[in-house]
């Protein structure tokens, strides 16, 4: 059976892709010293595993500067600090 026209053409230019992309040159960070950055599906796997789930909510631009001034030193970043407080101030029984 033979292969049409369209894909043959589709083959070549998958094989052209593949090509380019394992010969491309070590540009544009490719070659850093830097670890790669999980993709957001990634990410979402990981964070899904450790029971954590995205929740937005808006605040005052005031609470959020000090929030990130508190995280600077913090060493799980604002989303532990947040957490911290959060579960401090729900066992005090602040409403």
């Amino acid at each position: 059976m033979a292969m049409k026209k369209t894909d043959l053409e589709k083959n070549k230019a998958l094989k052209l892709m593949q090509a380019t992309h394992k010969a491309g040159p070590d540009r544009f960070g490719k070659g850093s010293e830097q670890p790669a950055a999980l993709d957001r599906r990634e990410q979402r796997k990981l964070d899904q595993a450790q029971g954590l789930v995205p929740f937005a909510c808006k605040l005052n631009a005031d609470l959020v500067a000090k929030l990130k001034a508190r995280a600077e030193n913090h060493p799980g970043g604002v989303n532990a600090l947040v957490g911290e407080l959060l579960e401090a101030a729900l066992a005090n029984g602040a409403s």
